[in-house]
């Protein structure tokens, strides 16, 4: 039994210790943009039944309980919130933010692969294409034309710009939204950005604002929904049930010393 319960006490410290790491990552991206936080679940390990209920205790009743010894417990996964971010006010007209569920678009290196963001702090190429700060190309890609004096971007996705010869604005392009049926089943790889899975289903693409997408808000960048409050509660739950595993791993040592000297 006594190496049994370090066994339980092992998993345990291994499970908070995960969780540990998940909340580090919250806290360490509070300041990035467009960032979900994370949650660890937990689950139980398999139970070692040593007596069924309802198993015959003598010929005539049956016990009305069993009896169930656990094994610890595991991380079962780790969920992402999709709860929405402050939007703050940049004043910088490339800068857009998605008032709602949905993703933009952007063309990853290799493999023409797509990848899912929320961060819009977009810039442009020194060919004038709307491109991410690492350089990668929104999806479906936009021209800025030269000269453009100045750049609007609807609600719905509409760019449009104007040009010093023309006072009148002309449309450029469109950003395209992207939803998914399970959003929390997309990957995450770094650098803002996800990627399809089989869990999220595809990407159903269309204009913001309809089937349910968010809005295009310019001149404005997501925050992450990262609360400091409650992430530093997590932590400190965390830490105790550490201490406490870490408490019975040194209980059960005590008990196995004072059998080995009985014995």
């Amino acid at each position: 039994m006594p190496t049994s319960a370090l066994h339980v006490a092992r998993t345990g410290l291994e499970a908070q210790d995960a969780r540990m790491r998940v909340i580090a990552n919250n806290l360490a991206n509070i300041g990035t943009t467009g960032f979900k936080r994370d949650r660890a679940d937990f689950a139980t390990l398999a139970y070692q039944e040593q007596r069924v209920a309802g198993q015959q205790s003598t010929g005539q009743t049956a016990y009305a309980v069993g009896l169930n010894l656990g094994t610890g417990v595991q991380v079962q996964g780790t969920s992402r919130i999709d709860t929405q971010g402050t939007l703050n006010t940049t004043g910088n007209n490339l800068d857009v933010a998605l008032d709602g569920p949905g993703f933009f678009q952007v063309e990853l290196p290799g493999g023409g692969q797509t990848g899912y963001t929320r961060a819009g702090n977009f810039t442009l190429s020194p060919e004038g294409q709307l491109v991410t700060s690492q350089g990668y190309s929104v999806t479906p890609p936009i021209q800025i034309p030269q000269g453009a004096t100045s750049i609007a971007i609807a609600p719905d996705g509409t760019v449009s710009a104007t040009t010093g010869q023309d006072a009148s604005a002309v449309q450029i392009g469109q950003l395209q939204i992207a939803s998914f049926v399970n959003p929390a089943g997309l990957r995450a790889i770094g650098d803002n950005f996800l990627v399809e899975t089989a869990a999220s289903g595809a990407a159903d693409v269309g204009a913001a604002g309809q089937n349910g997408r968010g809005q295009v808000r310019q001149g404005m960048l997501e925050s992450s929904n990262v609360n400091v409050v409650e992430e530093l509660v997590e932590m400190i739950e965390a830490q105790r049930a550490y201490e406490i595993n870490s408490k019975m791993v040194s209980a059960v040592d005590e008990m196995l010393r004072n059998a080995n000297q009985t014995l």
